[in-house]
C-alpha cells in the first residue's frame, strides 16, 4: 500500500497569490463581466492595475483592431510596466494594456474628445470580446499589448452590449474596471 501524502496548501508556500478577479462593466447598459488576473504572466501588470483600481473612464469603441473597447488614463504605475505577455492577435476575453506617447494618439482621426498632448503618456485598458482581432495600426504598425486579465464569466452579454455600443454609439458610457 502506497503511502498517503498530506494535501498541500498553496497559500503556505512563498511566492503564492491567490486568484485576483476584476469586474469590467459598462455603467450605462448595466453590463459587466468578471476577469481572472494573470498573475503568472503578466505579473508586474496585474500589480500596478489592481492597486490603481477602482478605473473608470469614457469608453471608445476600437477602429483599427475590430472586436476591443477600451478607456483612457493618466499613467498610474511608478514606472510602465515591461511588455510582459504580449500578444498582437488578441482572443475574445482578453484584456490588454498599451501604453501610448501622446504623440501617437493627437491626431483628430481617432476621435477622442478629449486633449490628448503630445508630451505626456496615456494607459489604455481594453477588452476583447469576439474573434479575429489583429493589433495592427496603418499609422504606426504592429501595436503589441500586455494581456492582463482573462474573462470568466459573463462575456457573452458582455460582448451584446459591445455590439450594441459599436451599432448605436458610446456617447454617455463609462467602461470601468474594479476589484471583484
Amino acid at each position: 500500500m502506497a503511502a498517503r501524502l498530506p494535501k498541500r496548501n498553496p497559500a503556505m508556500h512563498p511566492g503564492f497569490m491567490a486568484d485576483r478577479f476584476v469586474t469590467v462593466s459598462l455603467d450605462k447598459r448595466d453590463v459587466h463581466c468578471t476577469a481572472r488576473l494573470l498573475t503568472d504572466r503578466a505579473p508586474l501588470t496585474c500589480a500596478a492595475v489592481w492597486d490603481a483600481l477602482p478605473l473608470a473612464g469614457d469608453v471608445y469603441h476600437a477602429k483599427y483592431a475590430r472586436n476591443e473597447i477600451y478607456a483612457l488614463f493618466p499613467p498610474f504605475a511608478s514606472t510602465e510596466p515591461p511588455l510582459e505577455n504580449p500578444t498582437v492577435t488578441p482572443i475574445p476575453g482578453d484584456l490588454c494594456y498599451f501604453s501610448f506617447a501622446g504623440t501617437e494618439l493627437a491626431t483628430p482621426a481617432y476621435g477622442y474628445d478629449r486633449e490628448v498632448r503630445p508630451g505626456g503618456t496615456v494607459v489604455d485598458l481594453a477588452l476583447f470580446y469576439e474573434r479575429n482581432n489583429l493589433l495592427l495600426n496603418g499609422d504606426v504598425g504592429w501595436v503589441p499589448g500586455i494581456v492582463w486579465g482573462q474573462v470568466v464569466e459573463g462575456l457573452q452579454l458582455m460582448a451584446e452590449a459591445c455590439n450594441d455600443l459599436w451599432r448605436t454609439g458610446a456617447a454617455g458610457e463609462a467602461l470601468s474596471f474594479r476589484r471583484a
